[in-house]
């Protein structure tokens, strides 16, 4: 039976180029960084022309690109430090982000009583900038945290105009651009975002590797202390392996952004047909011309079928997704859908599904087979 991945919101296949690249160096320049003999400045070498290889496809300076283990941490570094190191008092926020912002938000909230709004949704999941505004107008030292691109049901932040309007108000824009890096077009002279956070599995790089932008003077602090790594802002030895396979992941996304965005949307228009002409009565969660490689549907099943939905379809090798992979073993509804759906819908089943240049019609037409035995 093929093995049919449509979970690319959670993590990507590694191109095969990146392993290369990433096997070359693990076997040839193991130097550590921070050494001044030979291995240790080709490592060096190494781990800069990476740094500057990612700024020069973000339109920015090298040094504002700090290497991290992923979204996660970098999530977390940003908004404690503004909280501990900016004087920020109030962080604007939305209820559709992910955990890794949201639980931040909350322990911040209950270690500095800081002050916590979040920004009114439209009825498609995207964010009421004129609601931003309104919360902004309050004169309180702000930090603004929205996602550009949502995990679950992939709604788009205009970050252009996000940044206009938190300049206006002389407030910090952090995005976390998980699901957006290597599959849009970043320009941060244009969007003139503060920090920016981004993961290499996300883009079919390796896990465990990703960095954060953090634009020039921001005064920023470490989350953790024990070395001089990453201009003292993170410490412990870079994974130069896997940093040089981040860069050589993004390097070639956006090399092939618009022949694989084509082919991606093709493959979601023909998914979005089959179920049209299979099963009358499904809806599309969020906007309908949201992010061209996620789609959450609901589907017009019973609701005694949704604990049983992707068990069947992982019986038949296809992966997909109830919500975010990080709490897809929670029997709770998604947070994100929770907050959109109403009762009579959030109880019905609903998937993610995430696709890669990798898919094809092929992997559509194994995906309907299998829900219409459900």
């Amino acid at each position: 039976m093929k093995k049919i991945y449509l979970d690319n919101a959670s993590t990507t296949a590694i191109r095969p180029e990146v392993v290369q690249e990433m096997t070359k160096i693990m076997l040839e320049d193991y130097g550590n960084p921070s050494s001044t003999h030979s291995f240790g400045r080709n490592a060096k070498n190494i781990l800069e022309l990476s740094r500057k290889s990612i700024a020069r496809q973000l339109n920015v300076n090298a040094q504002e690109i700090i290497f991290t283990s992923g979204g996660t941490e970098a999530n977390n570094w940003i908004l404690r430090s503004a909280v501990q190191d900016l004087g920020i008092k109030r962080i604007i926020s939305s209820k559709i982000e992910h955990h890794a912002v949201l639980s931040t938000i909350e322990e911040l909230q209950k270690e500095y009583s800081i002050q916590v709004d979040y920004v009114k949704l439209l009825a498609n999941g995207e964010v009421d900038l004129t609601d931003l505004s309104v919360l902004l107008s309050k004169d309180v030292k702000t930090l603004v945290s929205l996602m550009h691109v949502n995990n679950e049901i992939g709604t788009i932040l205009d970050l252009e105009r996000t940044a206009v309007i938190c300049r206006q108000y002389n407030a910090l824009f952090h995005s976390d651009t998980v699901q957006s890096m290597g599959k849009m077009k970043l320009d941060l002279q244009t969007a003139t975002v503060d920090f920016v956070v981004a993961s290499a599995h996300k883009f079919h790089g390796p896990k465990g590797v990703g960095f954060a932008f953090v634009r020039k003077n921001a005064g920023l602090q470490p989350l953790f202390y024990g070395g001089e790594q990453e201009k003292g802002l993170r410490a412990g030895t870079e994974a130069v392996h896997q940093i040089a396979g981040m860069a050589k992941a993004l390097d070639i996304s956006y090399a092939n952004l618009e022949q694989e965005k084509q082919h991606i949307t093709a493959v979601k228009q023909y998914l979005i047909e089959q179920l049209e002409q299979h099963f009358t009565g499904f809806s599309i969660n969020g906007n309908s011309d949201g992010f061209y490689n996620i789609i959450n549907v609901v589907l017009p099943f019973s609701e005694e079928k949704t604990a049983m939905i992707l068990f069947h379809l992982d019986m038949r090798s296809i992966a997909v997704s109830r919500g975010s992979a990080c709490q897809s073993g929670s029997i709770r509804p998604s947070h994100v859908l929770a907050e959109l759906l109403p009762d009579n819908l959030i109880r019905k089943p609903s998937l993610r599904i995430s696709l890669s240049h990798y898919n094809t019609t092929a992997d559509i037409d194994g995906l309907i087979e299998a829900l219409k035995t459900v």
